[in-house]
């Protein structure tokens, strides 16, 4: 419990001085679009190639549980719908790049830490810590809600391939489902879930890092730290924000 605390004040008063004290706008701007392209743009293909296959395997499966003619086959389209929507798309797509983009923070910066280039920083006059950390956090808040949105169109796009090159379910039915009762709400829950979890997968591995110390090896497992707090957190965070959005 100490521990935790310790981390707990260690990380918000990382956090505090972050956004405290930001140097010139002038010197953020490139790192900031750089960032985008980094941790946004690059993460794109993979999220597109799992999106389809998690549209097509959602639909496949709701089709293989419905057992009763009583069940409406448009119901294929709407659960697809709404599980992409309220859950596959925001939450699994956070927990695939606090893998991918949570560990490359976490060795940049716990590269820097151990070779002293953080130190070098702080001598310079830098707010190491918002030079290093706000453009990452920054960029990730504003890119992921549109990489969410893609991801929701391909999934639901996956499911629809499969509505064309099988008789599981037509096109026609299909389409009415996913049309059928559409919420806007959930679309804005959804890009809000988005956006809390860009931030825990990127300050979680950034704090890891900064305060990474000795060898690589360190390093290594710093990162490994990152990856593995930073999805527990977005599967808490996940919870609460569902609990108070839609409860």
């Amino acid at each position: 419990m100490a521990a935790f605390l310790f981390h707990l004040g260690r990380y918000m008063i990382l956090m505090w001085r972050v956004f405290s004290r930001p140097e010139k706008l002038s010197i953020y701007r490139k790192r900031l679009f750089d960032e985008m392209v980094s941790l946004g743009i690059d993460s794109l293909g993979i999220i597109m190639v799992i999106s389809v296959f998690m549209g097509a395997v959602i639909t496949i499966q709701t089709a293989a549980n419905i057992d009763s003619a009583f069940i409406p086959t448009y119901t294929i389209g709407f659960t697809t719908r709404q599980s992409t929507i309220l859950e596959f798309s925001p939450t699994i797509m956070a927990l695939i790049l606090a893998g991918k983009i949570g560990s490359n923070i976490a060795s940049e910066i716990g590269l820097m830490r151990v070779t002293e280039q953080i130190d070098a920083l702080e001598i310079m006059g830098v707010n190491s810590r918002a030079f290093l950390i706000l453009p990452k956090v920054v960029a990730a808040v504003l890119i992921n809600p549109f990489l969410v949105v893609i991801s929701m169109f391909v999934s639901i796009g996956g499911g629809y391939l499969i509505a064309m090159f099988s008789d599981i379910v037509t096109i026609a039915d299909y389409v009415y489902g996913i049309q059928l009762d559409f919420r806007f709400y959930h679309v804005v829950y959804a890009l809000s879930k988005s956006a809390v979890f860009a931030f825990i997968l990127t300050s979680v591995p950034a704090y890891q890092g900064y305060y990474a110390s000795g060898s690589a090896l360190e390093v290594g497992k710093a990162s490994t730290r990152g990856v593995v707090q930073s999805s527990i957190i977005i599967l808490v965070a996940n919870y609460i924000i569902t609990q108070l959005f839609l409860i």
